[in-house]
């Protein structure tokens, strides 16, 4: 059967930069270390003025067609996953098209286009949409381009204002791909939350404290879902766990539980048992509150062990480089992890052909997705073609009254003229409104 997978990936980042520990803490009166070591954040990338959801995912489309040699006729299929979107009825990916339509010369007129909603992990749910279009065989020896882009704002002196961000990633599906090749064994968890919700609303409703246990919750069920279709998960199987990242301190909550649940009646239980007993079992005591106290403790326990923070630095803190430094990007952070960890790879010098990845993905409201991808032998040069790091370098650091401007300029309650902060270069632009309120874009050369 040929593989169906990620043949290319490509990273837009906003072009300004929020420093959390230098400027945020201070003009909230925090420890930085609030944020450098509690949420696992340095910065967040925020949009210029003249930046949104479709500037930043044409942008990384059209550096991801750039590369890889692609014209329009060679997409079948162009699918956004976003929850920032600012029309009901029509989707971001036309908006998009019609960017790139502006920089060649066919068009997307035979391309099949949508938009994605599903919080998180509509950009996996793209993904898989892609791959079962692949696989049907409808897509006429045509790739599909996959869109995550979103503007992560959270209302000014929410709780959830320091883990804001704003990005793109771009994703080609194709058959035999570059990059790595998608499982055909998936697991759900999924059941109708109220953690994170925006009514008719930009900015979200959120119960942090249910947040963090929907999504530990459903990553359960999901990890038990995989391993009925899939077989055991075991340590050594996966060299990478990219899970997705609201902010990196949700995944250290997020590897400790799988971590547990994996190695479970396995030797490395009875291995660690002389130094923390084995796992508390429900069976084993009079109430529920008194198996939560113990299995609180033992959690507690084993993430001090050597054996485990050696398998998290290994295995999950890779993922993390990026969104250190960007924040949340709702639909595509995921992705992001899952290019750090190759990109460390690649710094280190290590060879990740035919390694595996155990990805996994996650949407409130809620939904949670496993899967496995295998990496590919052309891996090396798509990850080398990643600027990422120039793009984080050559961000606007703003001040304070800096990021109040760029909030109120991009709530979409606000009524807010904003001087850009950076000078646009090869790259689209939001170019005022249209006749009928429409956003419109140009390219910049």
């Amino acid at each position: 059967m040929t593989a169906v997978g990620i043949d290319a990936i490509e990273i837009w980042t906003g072009n300004l930069k929020l420093d959390l520990p230098g400027t945020f803490a201070p003009q909230k009166g925090e420890d930085p270390e609030k944020y450098t070591k509690g949420l696992g954040l340095n910065a967040s990338s925020f949009p210029d003025s003249y930046e949104d959801i479709v500037t930043m995912g044409a942008n990384a489309a059209h550096r991801l067609m750039e590369r890889k040699g692609l014209e329009p006729d060679d997409i079948g299929r162009i699918d956004v996953a976003t929850e920032s979107s600012f029309d009901n009825s029509k989707p971001v990916s036309t908006y998009v098209a019609g960017c790139l339509e502006q920089v060649y010369d066919g068009d997307f007129h035979h391309a099949n286009k949508g938009e994605r909603k599903f919080a998180c992990i509509a950009g996996t749910q793209s993904l898989d949409d892609a791959y079962n279009w692949i696989r049907a065989g409808r897509n006429r020896g045509r790739s599909a381009l996959v869109i995550a882009t979103d503007t992560a704002l959270y209302a000014r002196g929410d709780a959830g204002e320091a883990t804001q961000g704003a990005g793109a990633v771009a994703m080609l599906i194709s058959e035999d791909p570059d990059l790595v090749e998608l499982s055909a064994e998936q697991g759900y968890g999924s059941a109708d939350e109220t953690d994170f919700l925006k009514p008719n609303q930009q900015f979200p409703s959120v119960d942090g404290k249910r947040s963090v246990q929907v999504y530990l919750a459903r990553m359960r069920e999901a990890v038990e879902d995989y391993e009925s279709v899939a077989g055991d998960v075991h340590l050594d199987d996966f060299a990478y766990a990219p899970f997705h990242t609201p902010f990196p301190g949700m995944v250290r909550k997020a590897a400790l539980l799988a971590y547990r649940h994996v190695i479970r009646n396995t030797s490395v239980e009875e291995e660690l048992a002389d130094e923390i007993g084995r796992q508390p079992r429900a069976e084993a005591f009079d109430t529920d509150e008194a198996y939560r106290d113990a299995l609180r403790d033992y959690m507690d326990s084993l993430k001090e062990t050597d054996r485990y923070r050696e398998w998290y630095a290994e295995a999950i803190d890779p993922t993390l480089s990026i969104s250190r430094e960007v924040g949340n990007w709702y639909t595509g952070s995921v992705h992001i992890a899952r290019a750090s960890a190759l990109k460390e790879a690649l710094e280190d010098g290590r060879d990740m052909t035919d390694e595996r990845l155990l990805v996994g993905s996650y949407g409130s409201g809620a939904q949670a997705e496993i899967h496995a991808e295998t990496v590919q032998d052309g891996w090396e040069k798509e990850i080398e073609a990643l600027n990422v790091d120039e793009q984080l370098a050559e961000r606007y650091d703003m001040d304070w009254e800096d990021y109040e401007e760029i909030h109120d300029a991009h709530n979409h309650e606000m009524d807010v003229d904003v001087e850009e902060f950076t000078t646009p270069s090869e790259e689209f632009v939001f170019d005022g409104w249209g006749r009928m309120g429409e956003r419109k874009y140009r390219y910049v050369e």
